[in-house]
């Protein structure tokens, strides 16, 4: 693994950016589990899933951006080789 980013990993408009959309992510989520609950039509329970994965991949695209633009700028400038690997692993997770 690649050594270790110095702190702040995220800038502070980052970090509130990423936070916020985890926040509306935990809520869709709360929401869904109540749609179950209420015996609602699984067409309508599919369709705000489909919306929670869409929001899960847009949060990771931020935090993907970040670990691009700072984690792994910072390693390959440090001459770490290790970096890599790490990010052939990190693409082809998310290449899925």
């Amino acid at each position: 693994m690649a050594k270790k980013t110095m702190l702040p990993i995220y800038a502070d408009q980052v970090q509130r950016g990423i936070e916020a959309r985890l926040s509306k992510i935990e809520g869709q989520v709360r929401g869904v589990a109540g749609m179950v609950k209420a015996q609602r039509p699984c067409v309508e329970v599919l369709n705000q899933l489909s919306s929670i994965e869409a929001a899960l991949r847009g949060a990771s695209k931020m935090v993907l951006r970040n670990y691009l633009e700072r984690c792994a700028t910072d390693a390959i400038r440090s001459g770490d080789t290790a970096i890599y690997d790490e990010l052939l692993e990190m693409v082809y997770r998310f290449m899925k």
